[in-house]
């Protein structure tokens, strides 16, 4: 497992994961599927509860562990005890990044906190992955992704009109705090690269949601707009909807751009619908946008989803399936650029399909090594050995002290 040589962009770069759960866990996996040496470390006898996250098990186990934990090597450390906070300065000392998604303060009253890490390893770049950030009012409250995505505006967008504000049956807003903090792990190690000195990236899972909301503050700044959900399309942005074809499928198809209008029009045998003042352009076609879309809607009832995805393809018309995993492992498309990667779970003893390494790079293409290490603890002589020169006997003692 470990012994597989790295590769990536990130070859080189070793990262320290103190966190547990979805955020932190998952920003460490983007930089270990780059090529970065991920350590996670986990208490002994309290393992990351994600080992047992998942919707169904699969032999015992569930599979979330199996893509989250894939690439790092694993490590059992007792921050909570003075022993185990020296074996952390001495492992931060020969890191270049530490992330962590505990609650603000928590290293702090450890004696972990920046001040301590910065002045074992000036260089240290240090991801702070929380709910609401490391300061304002809010700091210290507990939180978690679906929180994060009501409080920074992405659920109140979400759903249809005077319905409830429905989620998306993913942990959408630690995944987008994990991909913040990613970039701002990056943008520090370039950072460090021109100066030598490292910093705090502090990620807020609501501001990574609020992130995410275009063009609402400004609406609402100067034209005292509130955007509301608008269900399966975009208000003022047609045609561009949700269209059920004859078979029973979904298709999206996105046309409101005026060229692309164009291309529809003569694909669906209504050219003149180009020259309808209530269509004409791109403006007129929002201010009528049932119009339109009924128009849409009724062309693509009337065939099947590979006739009409076939007929509008043609022509150049943006068309997609709404593809359920089912279709989307039988995909060809993905399969050819490896969007979906085979990983090898020792706990069950099987190979499992997952998602694969994004983005693609030509001349360091990141890669899944092995899925997640099967125990707590898996590489604790390998990393212990490595980093801080501790031998077998050591490794011993502090696992009896409780330690490790």
């Amino acid at each position: 497992m470990s012994d597989v040589a790295p590769a990536g962009p990130l070859a080189g770069i070793r990262v320290l994961e103190l966190g547990s759960v979805v955020a932190g866990p998952f920003a460490a996996r983007i930089l270990a599927d780059y090529g970065a040496d991920v350590i996670k470390v986990e208490a002994p006898g309290r393992p990351d509860p994600l080992r047992d996250w998942g919707q169904e098990s699969y032999r015992g186990h569930r599979l979330w562990w199996t893509v989250h934990a894939r690439n790092k090597r694993c490590v059992t450390l007792d921050l909570r005890s003075a022993r185990g906070r020296e074996l952390l300065l001495g492992m931060a000392a020969e890191a270049d990044v530490v992330i962590e998604n505990f609650r603000p303060g928590t290293l702090e009253a450890w004696g972990l906190g920046w001040d301590r890490l910065s002045e074992v390893n000036p260089g240290l770049v240090l991801a702070r992955v929380s709910g609401y950030g490391q300061s304002g009012p809010y700091a210290t409250r507990p939180g978690y992704a679906s929180v994060a995505e009501a409080v920074g505006g992405l659920r109140a967008v979400n759903g249809f009109p005077d319905g409830p504000p429905p989620r998306m049956a993913l942990s959408l807003g630690d995944s987008l705090g994990g991909m913040v903090a990613v970039q701002g792990v990056l943008a520090a190690l370039l950072h460090r690269g021109r100066t030598g000195v490292g910093q705090v990236v502090d990620v807020a899972l609501t501001e990574a949601c609020l992130a995410m909301t275009e063009s609402m503050v400004p609406e609402y700044d100067r034209l005292g707009r509130v955007r509301r959900p608008g269900g399966t399309r975009l208000d003022g942005i047609a045609p561009s909807n949700l269209f059920q074809t004859r078979d029973g499928y979904w298709l999206i198809v996105a046309a409101n751009q005026d060229t692309v209008f164009r291309r529809l029009c003569d694909a669906i045998g209504r050219p003149e619908l180009t020259t309808d003042p209530r269509f004409v352009d791109h403006v007129a076609r929002g201010e009528h946008q049932d119009e339109i879309e009924g128009v849409v809607a009724d062309w693509v009832a009337q065939r099947t989803a590979q006739e009409a995805s076939e007929v509008l393809t043609a022509a150049g018309v943006v068309v997609g399936p709404v593809n359920t995993v089912a279709e989307i492992v039988d995909d060809p498309h993905l399969r050819a650029r490896n969007a979906l990667v085979v990983h090898h779970d020792e706990r069950v003893d099987d190979d499992v399909l997952g998602p694969g390494v994004v983005p693609v790079f030509s001349a360091t293409p990141g890669s899944v090594r092995w899925a997640g290490p099967p125990h707590p603890g898996t590489h604790n002589r390998e990393v212990y050995a490595e980093l801080l020169g501790l031998g077998d006997d050591e490794v011993d003692e502090l696992e009896n002290e409780g330690v490790l």
